[in-house]
């Protein structure tokens, strides 16, 4: 049982800055893998970003790779996402994800969302 709420979303303009948080209230958040999709209006929702439960490990979808940054903070339950750079495309709904990760990351538990708006 974790219930997971996302903040920070909000309009940004494009080539600007933007850290999402994610706060966990679970007490085994450590024992979780955890994760970044997004799902903008009328696409399916797509994974972004991943981190295993130490933090020692990170991955990222090639259309973020070296603008954005996972990260967790386990004495918070906390995981954040760094959004450097962002442009129009980043415009989402942006969805934090409690889970394994064996291989592929298997979401188990959904935030509601926060919406990042990018202006051009």
């Amino acid at each position: 049982q974790v219930q997971l709420v996302e903040s920070g979303g909000g309009l940004v303009q494009a080539g600007g800055s933007l850290r999402l948080s994610c706060a966990a209230s679970g007490r085994t958040f450590s024992s979780y893998a955890m994760a970044w999709f997004r799902q903008a209006p009328g696409k399916e929702r797509e994974f972004v970003a991943a981190i295993s439960g130490s933090g020692g490990r990170t991955y990222y979808v090639d259309s973020v790779k070296g603008r954005f940054t996972i990260s967790r903070d386990n004495a918070k339950s906390t995981v954040y996402l760094q959004m450097n750079r962002v442009k129009p495309e980043d415009t989402a709904v942006y969805f934090c994800a409690a889970g394994t990760w064996v291989g592929t990351f298997k979401p188990n538990h959904w935030g509601q969302g926060t919406q990042v708006t990018v202006s051009s």
